[in-house]
């Protein structure tokens, strides 16, 4: 997961993360980061494949603002209670 100079959260899949990393900070890729540079590696997970990765990348995808920043510092416990709360 990047952080984006606007302060968003940007989500991808990668084989090589040093490699995308570098086509993102140059703006290679004229997608969403290429106007909300610099971006900065906030979360990484390593996957077993490309299925699961992909997976878990629509996942994240659907996720609040306040869930990603959990998930950044590593924080389970609210994740798991902001998710109770949101659902009631």
């Amino acid at each position: 997961m990047l952080k984006c100079s606007d302060e968003s959260f940007y989500v991808d899949h990668t084989d090589n993360i040093d490699q995308r990393i570098l086509q993102h900070q140059s703006g290679k890729f004229d997608g969403y980061t290429a106007t909300r540079l610099p971006v900065k590696l906030v979360w990484i997970e390593k996957f077993e494949t490309r299925d699961e990765a992909f997976n878990y990348e629509r996942k994240l995808k659907g996720w609040s603002r306040k869930k990603k920043e959990f998930l950044i510092v590593n924080n389970w416990e609210a994740i798991s209670k902001y998710c109770s709360r949101a659902t009631t």
